[in-house]
């Protein structure tokens, strides 16, 4: 099930065509990015630390180092200025991509193909490997545990995919060729 983030205003229905590797809204705008529903806590998490916590700790920094005299050769104040953009930059970072996301429950999901959310179990042909992999949100990935973006050429390969079909990757290096042996819905 899909579900728009808080503040996303309801802009029509999809269309089925593709710009180049984008969908897009059928008012013209992009496609909402994909999350899961612990994906989107996680940044909304980041976004009120950033916003009770680091930017009241940041201002306070800058006041106790603008009292400390001269600004023109005060590292403090430089390095606490260079703090607050960073801040100022992340938190316009979290609330644009917040608003332009869509969660997808996952929970009690079944398919007999690779969506977003499902875990995939596929055998490298070249060295047969085997590997697993979690499709996920761009802000989600994570290799270390095995969560890799849809939207990385691995996740965009294996989209749409079935048990028992071969799915080829192009790399930097050489072309890899994987075989879909399991698909399942897991709690993340």
């Amino acid at each position: 099930m899909q579900t728009p983030c808080p503040g996303r205003r309801a802009t029509g229905q999809t269309s089925d065509r593709r710009d180049g590797n984008r969908f897009q809204w059928s008012s013209g705008e992009d496609m909402p990015t994909p999350i899961t529903r612990k994906g989107y806590e996680a940044l909304k998490a980041e976004l009120d630390r950033l916003h009770k916590v680091e930017r009241p700790r940041v201002i306070e920094a800058i006041a106790e180092a603008r009292a400390h005299g001269d600004l023109s050769e005060n590292a403090e104040y430089d390095a606490a200025k260079e703090r607050q953009g960073f801040i100022e930059a992340r938190l316009a970072e979290l609330k644009g991509k917040l608003a332009d996301c869509r969660i997808i429950d996952i929970a009690g999901r079944t398919s007999d193909t690779v969506v977003f959310g499902a875990t995939v179990v596929v055998i490298e042909q070249e060295a047969q490997a085997k590997k697993q992999y979690t499709l996920v949100g761009q802000d989600e990935a994570d290799l270390k545990l095995s969560r890799i973006s849809v939207q990385s050429p691995v996740g965009r390969a294996l989209i749409g995919k079935r048990v028992g079909d071969l799915v080829e990757v192009t790399t930097p290096v050489k072309v890899v060729e994987y075989e879909v042996m399991e698909i399942r819905f897991e709690e993340l």
